[in-house]
């Protein structure tokens, strides 16, 4: 028990929210409940719509699907406490819960990351190697490809927590977050933290400069595929394929490469600022890819409409 006190001396944490904007989380917590509510809706009509329509088990909607049940764990992660922060005022959190949820928001932040990789890399073979594009990617294949990406998040996130319950002493509990980031609970700890901090920077930058390099690559190679084409009309059509995948891209990268940066040398930046821009880089993605996909993508926006109105013809080329 000695020990114990020792190591922690404090059982819970208190989430402020958003630090500055205490007397607006009432409204705070409006576009944060639409988003969530399209997340699942969005996500969910997704998965429904790929598994019931035999002519989408292809890999390039396997991916889709894999990425829908992400985007949709990674906001119930971050979602349901915030609202219970805005609107219950339920701030306080337990020591070992925030530590679960720090987990998990990780976890699900850098498979997500991987995903984008491997459909990034769809595209790639798609478009380079069409003929050889189902024996590459076969349903084994983006099996294993969706469990690496998955694995590697795990084993990557999982020194996190376990660094972090190692720390002898926690004297202050006030997170000025509204939900549990790891650098903002690493800041809280009364002892020598650069391990901690190392570990942090390093398996950011380890997994946006491999991703974004990978995804870079892949592009690098499509667009010099592309430009071999000499008929215009083939052009649009290779470059129109990847025009979804694109805006996942930049709607996924830009808060988190935003929100990474003012963290870290951001010091003039005010603390709502961040907090707003770290809570969108959670709950704008999962919220908009659907929607991306559905406008982008012919054969999700048509089985999808005939979900929700079966009687309604489905327009077919």
């Amino acid at each position: 028990m000695a020990d114990n006190s020792t190591r922690r001396c404090i059982s819970s944490f208190f989430l402020v929210g958003v630090p500055g904007l205490q007397d607006l989380h009432c409204w705070i917590g409006i576009p944060v409940c639409l988003l969530f509510s399209l997340t699942l809706l969005g996500n969910s009509s997704i998965i429904v719509t790929i598994r019931l329509e035999p002519s989408l088990h292809q890999p390039m909607y396997f991916f889709l699907c894999m990425l829908a049940v992400n985007d949709v764990a990674l906001a119930s992660s971050t979602a349901p406490k915030m609202l219970g922060i805005f609107w219950l005022d339920a701030h306080c959190t337990d020591f070992d819960m925030c530590l679960a949820q720090m987990y998990f928001i990780h976890t699900f932040c850098i498979a997500e990351s991987a995903l984008l990789v491997a459909m990034a890399f769809d595209r790639y073979v798609a478009i380079c190697m069409p003929l050889r594009y189902t024996t590459i990617l076969t349903t084994p294949t983006v099996s294993k490809m969706g469990l690496a990406g998955v694995t590697r998040a795990v084993l990557m996130v999982l020194p996190g927590p376990l660094l972090i319950k190692r720390l002898p002493c926690y004297t202050q509990y006030v997170i000025n977050h509204a939900y549990c980031e790891h650098m903002a609970v690493v800041k809280l700890a009364s002892a020598d933290t650069r391990v901690n901090r190392a570990y942090g920077i390093s398996v950011a930058l380890s997994v946006m400069v491999l991703d974004l390099g990978l995804i870079a690559t892949s592009y690098i190679k499509i667009l010099q595929a592309v430009f071999r084409l000499s008929s215009q009309n083939a052009r649009s059509k290779a470059l129109g394929t990847c025009a979804a995948h694109v805006c996942t891209i930049l709607v996924s990268y830009t808060p988190a490469l935003f929100s990474f940066l003012t963290h870290r040398i951001g010091k003039k930046v005010p603390p709502s600022v961040h907090i707003i821009f770290a809570s969108s880089y959670l709950l704008v993605p999962p919220a908009v890819n659907p929607l991306v996909y559905g406008v982008k993508t012919r054969q999700i926006r048509d089985r999808v409409i005939g979900l929700f109105f079966p009687k309604r013809k489905i327009s077919e080329n």
